[in-house]
């Protein structure tokens, strides 16, 4: 428990208010920056897609969908931008409710999400190619026509996923701090965590192939092994 006092409903409600409006003020910052950068953001995603399918360019099927990839990419821009000060008040909101010596690992904790989230949108970057070009040559004697609006729908839900699911081994991590778990108990779960991992992996991989799911649940499963020792040898637990 917290050695402060105690704080009403009310109050926590209302800093949870403006903790969403200071994330909600981030996101907007971030979105138009990243509308300003939309040309480089619209390249850089698309990079993917002509690897995928060498000199083949991305279709326009309706007046709108400019303007609705636009946006997208905007928002995935501001949200991406804004994630340090996301997970800060994520974690801001939460800091109360521990104890002073949980408190301490504030600034660790919340660098490593930020870093863990980009990492795995990376991550899923360097993937995203590689699930192109098995999804669309599954079947022969189909010519792919794609629209830019659902191209953009598919990578953005699937870096984002990747940026997501990267983020489990702090979680685990704030667990053992709180004294939760411990290596030991990790490391006899490891059956349960791969069974875990590959059934998320499967229900939350946009494309649904084998080939993405197993380049998500193989690094996840690392991450896993990574986590066992840094609790054992961070926090002697």
């Amino acid at each position: 428990m917290s050695e402060d006092t105690p704080r009403s409903v009310i109050e926590h409600l209302e800093e949870l208010r403006w903790r969403l409006v200071k994330s909600a003020i981030a996101i907007v910052i971030g979105a138009i920056v990243a509308f300003v950068l939309r040309e480089w953001i619209f390249d850089a995603l698309a990079r993917p897609y002509r690897l995928a399918l060498p000199g083949q360019d991305l279709n326009q099927f309706e007046v709108t969908e400019g303007f609705s990839v636009a946006m997208r990419l905007s928002f995935f821009g501001g949200l991406f931008l804004a994630s340090p000060v996301l997970f800060y008040q994520i974690w801001a909101f939460i800091n109360p409710a521990l104890t002073k010596r949980e408190r301490k690992w504030t600034i660790p904790i919340v660098t490593a999400l930020v870093v863990l989230f980009a990492g795995g949108v990376a991550f899923g970057y360097f993937i995203l190619p590689r699930g192109l070009v098995f999804l669309l040559g599954i079947q022969p004697g189909l010519n792919a026509v794609i629209g830019a609006s659902d191209y953009f729908g598919l990578a953005l839900r699937f870096l984002l996923v990747f940026g997501v699911a990267f983020e489990f081994p702090v979680f685990i991590f704030a667990a053992a701090a709180a004294g939760l778990v411990s290596s030991e108990k990790l490391g006899k779960g490891r059956r349960w965590a791969v069974l875990i991992i590959v059934v998320v992996g499967a229900v939350v991989t946009p494309t649904g192939d084998p080939l993405t799911l197993m380049a998500l649940s193989v690094p996840l499963y690392l991450l896993y092994e990574g986590t066992i020792w840094l609790v054992k040898f961070t926090l002697h637990k």
